[in-house]
């Protein structure tokens, strides 16, 4: 196992995730999320790539509180802009990267596709970098300017 300080990506990434594509709808979505214990689904193309990511947050927030059915095409209600990391990426930049994002939740692609996902607790979980961990948690939970 390779030094805290050198680990990657590809060493802590959660590689059999849920995906869902412009096909699905909120409650399909909503459904998978269920059955995968997960709050978040990135959102693929029949290629797979990524094109955006789904969370429970965005379905209340654009979904429900929208008043969208659960009929509603996941694109309505998907994150576009979406920041993406690579197996290669050490957990420091990648911890840097998400704190700066405010995100807590990282798609990892290698040549365009989807491989994993890393998740800030897996960072915290794992004891992988855990001043940055910790770092990162802190600046991600600031509140942002209205």
């Amino acid at each position: 196992m390779a030094k805290v300080e050198n680990r990657t990506l590809r060493e802590i990434m959660t590689k059999d995730i849920a995906t869902v594509t412009l096909k699905d709808n909120v409650y399909e979505v909503a459904c998978k999320m269920r059955d995968w214990n997960v709050g978040v689904i990135p959102v693929v193309d029949e290629k797979n790539d990524v094109i955006g990511i789904i969370t429970d947050r965005d379905i209340v927030i654009r979904g429900l509180a929208e008043k969208h059915e659960g009929s509603t095409a996941t694109e309505v209600v998907m994150t576009r802009d979406i920041v993406l990391g690579r197996p290669d990426m050490t957990v420091d930049e990648a911890a840097k990267i998400m704190a700066q994002h405010q995100i807590r939740r990282l798609p990892v692609v290698e040549n365009g596709k989807l491989v994993g996902i890393v998740a800030l607790a897996d960072m915290a979980i794992r004891q992988v970098h855990h001043d940055e961990a910790s770092d990162a948690l802190q600046r991600i939970s600031e509140p942002t300017s209205r």
